[in-house]
């Protein structure tokens, strides 16, 4: 029944995707979401996977090969890192991420960002990380890093699809169509370097408040609203050499 929904679902609402490659012709950043235990390493948290999941772990594998392809070729890379004071809750969900422990660090993969100097590392205590950029005197280090590296094309990829990277997609694009991320031209998604945890609708019911939380189904639905607020959607990224002048 889930599949046939899911296909239903994908022939109502259809994602276009496309082929991306990267040359270096276009000064294009990489945006990390909250690539971090408590999301991504099984029994980590509450927020945890409870076993090995494949999109999950994809996602992992995806984002650490196009990490090191951008700092190899000394591109710009922004990592966001979920992480919450134990006294703010962040309804609706469960305490996670909490700052400190290992929850809030970058899964193992990843941890050799923090000693990358084309890296530059956020911690955010809210699921949008364009508003988790905001600092206390009104400047946002994303803002900054967009016009500092003067970044025409960012690439998401991260957790969750249809949550923390969808918010953070919008808001961007709503800021770029203000004007406030010049000279940025395009934000883009990589379906396979994202990812969304899974509830099944079964177990959902056995829980208190929860809401079901289809992990395929809310990741299609997840790209889908992001390419409808504008964003590129891709299936596919390679490395290219640039092209002969």
């Amino acid at each position: 029944m889930a599949s046939l929904t899911l296909n239903l679902l994908k022939d109502e609402l259809p994602v276009e995707q496309e082929s991306l490659v990267l040359s270096g012709e276009v000064k294009t950043g990489l945006v990390l979401v909250d690539l971090v235990n408590g999301f991504c390493t099984v029994g980590a948290g509450n927020m945890a996977p409870r076993q090995p999941d494949k999109q999950i772990s994809g996602m992992v594998d995806e984002s650490v090969r196009l990490a090191r392809g951008f700092c190899e070729n000394k591109w710009p890379v922004f990592a966001f890192l979920d992480s919450h004071h134990p006294d703010i809750p962040e309804h609706p969900y469960p305490l996670h991420c909490i700052a400190g422990t290992d929850e809030a660090k970058l899964v193992p993969a990843l941890q050799w960002l923090e000693n990358e100097p084309f890296a530059t590392l956020k911690c955010k205590d809210c699921i949008d990380g364009f508003v988790g950029s905001i600092e206390k005197d009104g400047s946002n280090l994303f803002v900054d890093w967009v016009k500092n590296n003067q970044i025409k094309k960012i690439l998401v990829v991260g957790i969750c699809t249809d949550i923390c990277v969808l918010d953070f997609v919008c808001t961007t694009l709503s800021a770029r169509n203000r004007g406030f991320l010049a000279p940025l031209e395009d934000v883009i998604v990589y379906s396979h370097g994202c990812a969304t945890f899974d509830l099944p609708v079964h177990i959902a019911k056995t829980l208190k408040d929860a809401i079901a939380h289809p992990q395929e189904l809310m990741h299609h639905v997840g790209l889908y609203i992001a390419k409808g607020r504008g964003a590129k959607v891709v299936s596919e990224v390679t490395f290219g050499a640039p092209k002969e002048p």
